[in-house]
């Protein structure tokens, strides 16, 4: 298979909610006994430059399975920058070294144990908590790790449901009740959050703002975010112009809603141009510069700034019905191709190493996802 496949947007969405063969060939001619399963994983047993501490490893998994134990093969896992984070030992969360790499995938019920109900031979999971280790092709989990994922979306969807899909969703539904003709304005709105956060927005009837960085391609990016339903997509540079104090006017009512990854100066943009009492929600800091509120915004706009961590939010929700609400809605989204998988490039597990190093030299607009369906 080759290394890195593009894959684009809608083609691609459309095919898979098909079944395309080539994301199940290998999975069905692949069925083992339980005894001879070899597990490869990336693991990593000190912190440091993922281009240098991350390693293959082998072991084979032993049944019988306990009694609440789940036996999956892992089908697709996202190289996400909290992934690297954690490798390096700047992330909150720090598991126990060593460890397996990933906290995003999907994978499939290959045999239950006694006393599990929720869960049975095919359905589709994803882990319930951050740290789980997605980088490998099978595991033995407890059934209460594990989240039953509908199994008729693109496996690419599936794999990357978790993080940002849920992160934007949450945004759009926990600070502020928005309505219809509302306005979302976001820093860095091509990232995958951000894109999630248009699209999501769109499907709501909500209008956006969306903030990017000039770059060499910009109208070929802005024709990109219009086309996933962004409504208006301005440069880092044209927000600290009149033009923009314009654009907000023309809008007919400020936007109540702001979302910031990035942090410094762009974040209070983002506050200069709230509406009364707006709030901002900081969820990541990609410049590693502090959050700036403007004196006179603080306290005439009556201004709200507000963190937000998806991890946290599913520790506190595990077994929420609200939770399931949120993946039964974006699951449906994503069946009618109004939720899109981000474009990404695919890579062999046994490639690690490359997606690794393409992640980490520089934004490409394509997302790194690993597959473990021909192991």
């Amino acid at each position: 298979m080759n290394s890195a496949l593009n894959i684009s947007l809608k083609s691609f969405s459309r095919r898979l909610l098909r079944h395309d063969n080539y994301y199940f060939v290998c999975r069905h001619a692949l069925r083992r006994s339980f005894s001879d399963i070899q597990s490869i994983s990336v693991v990593y047993s000190e912190y440091g430059d993922p281009n240098k501490v991350l390693k293959g490893e082998q072991k084979v998994i032993n049944g019988p399975l306990k009694s609440g134990e789940v036996l999956v093969k892992m089908m697709m896992a996202p190289v996400n920058p909290s992934d690297i984070n954690m490798i390096e030992g700047s992330y909150f969360l720090k598991p126990p070294l060593p460890a397996i790499v990933g906290n995003e995938g999907v994978a499939e019920v290959m045999e239950v144990g006694a006393d599990v109900q929720a869960l049975k031979a095919g359905d589709w999971v994803i882990p319930n908590q951050a740290g789980f280790g997605t980088w490998r092709t099978h595991a033995v989990a407890k059934s209460m790790d594990l989240k039953r994922i509908c199994n008729d979306i693109p496996p690419l969807s599936a794999a990357t449901i978790a993080v940002n899909p849920c992160t934007a969703y949450r945004m759009l539904t926990d600070f502020v009740s928005l309505k219809p003709g509302d306005v979302v304005m976001q820093n860095s709105a091509n990232s995958a959050v951000g894109q999630s956060v248009l699209q999501i927005a769109k499907a709501w009837d909500v209008r956006t703002v969306n903030i990017v960085r000039d770059r060499e391609n910009l109208d070929e990016l802005v024709e990109q975010l219009k086309s996933m339903g962004a409504d208006h997509v301005v440069t880092e540079e044209f927000t600290r112009k009149p033009a923009m104090k314009d654009l907000i006017k023309s809008l007919g009512k400020p936007p109540k809603l702001a979302f910031n990854s990035v942090g410094g100066k762009s974040a209070t943009e983002l506050l200069r141009h709230l509406g009364q009492k707006g709030i901002m929600v900081t969820y990541g800091g990609m410049s590693r510069q502090p959050v700036i509120v403007p004196t006179g915004v603080f306290i005439f706009k009556e201004v709200s700034c507000i963190g937000y961590w998806n991890s946290q939010w599913n520790y506190e929700n595990a077994e929420s019905l609200e939770r399931d609400k949120m993946f039964d809605e974006l699951c449906q989204m994503i069946r009618e191709c109004r939720l899109l998988p981000p474009p990404s490039e695919i890579y062999n597990l046994d490639n690690y190493a490359q997606a690794v190093e393409s992640a980490m030299s520089g934004f490409q607009g394509k997302k790194k996802v690993l597959t473990m369906e021909c192991f």
